[in-house]
């Protein structure tokens, strides 16, 4: 999935939510603190990463690639 984001950066938790990966902040903050989001292929642990274009998120067998 692509996701455009019309600023620099989007922070990870953040997305998680605007593509209705998570259903709420606290949801994204339990599944990135127990290691199970990917960016650019390495497990990430920060809720506040900042993504920018061309970063790729994965998650629970969905990719997401940041335009």
């Amino acid at each position: 999935m692509e996701v455009k984001i019309r600023d620099e950066y989007i922070k990870l938790e953040q997305l998680l939510k605007f593509t209705n990966l998570v259903e709420s902040g606290g949801e994204a903050k339990i599944v990135i603190n127990e290691g199970l989001v990917k960016v650019n292929g390495e497990v990430e642990l920060r809720r506040g990463k900042k993504i920018r274009e061309n970063d790729k998120v994965e998650f629970n067998g969905e990719t997401i690639v940041v335009k």
